[in-house]
């Protein structure tokens, strides 16, 4: 049976984690979807940590000797679940950077081409004499108007 000392302790780091995850989420430095799981595992551990019999309860159900195992066991779930979705996250994060760098490429190379234009536009007013595609151009102009 955890000391008196110990409980107190645990409980202590356990509350200044729930602290830590609502500061975080109030700083917007924690996305609403991960505040959740944190806020519930935070909770988990203060009450864990503030009835310690609840663990070695719940290890003696399982049927697991000490419960330090179950505690180490849950968190590797944990963290293999937590890693899991942030993989999976990544791999929507790389298609969509992707994605957005070929449509700014495409819009690059489209922007040059209007550019291109645009000066052989103004350099065959200069000399007075049409580009190609400048005569569409102008006869669209008339027509409008």
């Amino acid at each position: 049976m955890p000391t008196t000392r110990l409980t107190i302790i645990s409980v202590i780091v356990a509350v200044a984690a729930l602290v830590l995850v609502f500061e975080l989420l109030r700083r917007r430095r924690l996305r609403e979807k991960y505040a959740v799981i944190w806020v519930l595992i935070s909770l988990a551990t203060v009450v864990l940590a503030a009835f310690p019999t609840l663990l070695r309860d719940a290890a003696h159900l399982v049927g697991i000797q000490t419960p330090s195992n179950l505690l180490f066991f849950g968190s590797v779930l944990v963290l293999f679940a937590v890693s899991l979705q942030l993989s999976r996250e990544v791999g929507l994060l790389e298609e969509q950077s992707r994605r957005l760098a070929e449509e700014v490429g495409a819009l690059h190379l489209r922007v040059e081409e209007l550019e291109k234009k645009q000066q052989a536009a103004e350099r065959g007013s200069e000399t007075g004499r049409p580009t190609p595609g400048s005569e569409a151009q102008s006869s669209r102009r008339t027509s409008a108007q």
